[in-house]
């Protein structure tokens, strides 16, 4: 039997997990398998339930091919409920061979439900203990990762009581007796506090008494991800946020470019044990900036491009206005293979019909300066008018003025001369 790739990687993405924030992790830990073709595999349980099933996992083998160059096989049997007589076991064996898997975004109960007591779980729990391959969970896939998961849908969607479920503990093995949270700086609710993967403080709080005394929660940041590499024993902290250890109400956060070792993460979720009531605070811990930049979520690239193009039509610059929404609209296209269901996707779109909007505007009213196109015609007659003053016509001058007034122009009289300019358009 074919075995796994031996370089020992195991991630976990707090989302973004197809979508161009994390393109070049992806092909850092494709090429760190160090084969040209390595057998690549998808688990799409979390989301098997939904109707849109195989148009998800389309999009996440087309943004793998397209944008990591990496082949990913749909494993068979994987759905849960609805197989349609799928060879599970033939997507069993693949799952245990594979160099490379991925499970993203959908329900973490519905996918506890079909692997926690299953094949499924003891293949990915050897794979962690063997240290073999690389092996992706992110979303709600992350979410089932430690020994306790949170019920996301029933809570938030449902209102279900707050409460953990069993999860399938892959880090146990690794010291780590811990509750995993993805989307853990989530602010989608505005609002209303959507934090902590849409618990917000008060119902985490109330879960966090709930965990044994030595267990903790880790948090990872929304376009974040840490990668546990299982034979250096190190811990890296990479993209938008940060990774966040939190025991009862305290945390410590390990911001985006942190590197350590997992005696180090083991030292920070043991840490102490809980007091009756403990001091809120949070210790952030400093690291390098990465070396390269993390892109831009859609809705910054879109606030980006609204904002360029006001300044372009402010400075009567065309061009910059057209390239804000070319890029705008580009950028819609590169995210538009992101699993996640996220509204930045909606608000870009509305965004970039708005700037077509302005941009037709535009082309009807034009960009030149009407001062500048109006001066050849209204000089002559401010100066006619100030010729009849100077003769006391005043009659025939207030008649010039009114004339001018009616076709949109301001006109001052300073010590100067006569300053005009057309009238600012309403709303101004």
């Amino acid at each position: 039997m074919r075995r796994a790739a031996s370089s020992g990687v195991l991630v976990i993405m707090g989302s973004g997990e197809t979508s161009p924030t994390m393109v070049t992790l992806h092909r850092r830990l494709v090429r760190g398998l160090g084969t040209d073709r390595p057998e690549a595999v998808l688990l799409e349980t979390p989301y098997g339930f939904q109707e849109n099933v195989a148009d998800i996992s389309a999009r996440a083998q087309g943004y793998f091919s397209r944008s990591v160059d990496l082949r990913v096989s749909v494993l068979p049997g994987m759905r849960g409920h609805d197989d349609g007589g799928a060879d599970v076991d033939g997507g069993l064996a693949a799952l245990r061979t594979a160099d490379w898997i991925f499970s993203g975004p959908g329900s973490p109960s519905y996918a506890l439900e079909h692997w926690r007591h299953g094949p499924v779980a003891r293949a990915l729990r050897e794979r962690v203990a063997a240290r073999r391959g690389v092996t992706v969970l992110a979303s709600a896939a992350a979410a089932t990762m430690g020994r306790f998961a949170v019920p996301v849908y029933e809570i938030y969607k449902v209102g279900a009581v707050p409460r953990w479920l069993d999860g399938l503990d892959l880090l146990g093995g690794l010291g780590l007796d811990v509750a995993v949270i993805p989307h853990y700086d989530n602010t989608e609710g505005g609002t209303h506090d959507t934090r902590y993967s849409y618990l917000g403080e008060r119902r985490l709080a109330v879960l966090e008494e709930a965990l044994p005394v030595d267990a903790a929660v880790l948090g990872v940041d929304e376009h974040s991800a840490v990668v546990l590499d299982l034979v250096a024993e190190t811990v890296e902290v990479t993209g938008r946020g940060g990774l966040t250890v939190r025991r009862a109400g305290r945390s410590w956060v390990l911001t985006s470019g942190t590197t350590a070792t997992l005696a180090d993460l083991r030292a920070l979720v043991r840490q102490g044990r809980r007091e009756p009531v403990p001091p809120p605070a949070t210790v952030r811990i400093p690291a390098q900036p990465p070396a390269r930049p993390v892109p831009p979520t859609l809705s910054e690239l879109a606030a980006e491009c609204e904002r360029r193009f006001a300044a372009g039509q402010q400075g009567r610059d065309s061009a910059e206005m057209v390239r804000a929404v070319l890029e705008l609209e580009a950028g819609i296209e590169e995210w538009a293979a992101d699993t996640e269901e996220d509204d930045g996707t909606k608000q870009a779109r509305a965004v970039l019909r708005t700037l077509i909007v302005r941009l037709g505007d535009v082309a009807t009213v034009g960009l030149r300066d009407p001062g500048e196109r109006l001066r050849p015609l209204v000089e002559p007659l401010i100066a006619l008018r100030q010729r009849l003053r100077d003769e006391h016509a005043f009659p025939t001058a207030d008649l010039i003025r009114d004339a001018l007034n009616a076709g949109g122009l301001e006109l001052r009289d300073t010590g100067r001369g006569t300053e005009w300019s057309p009238y600012p358009p309403a709303g101004d």
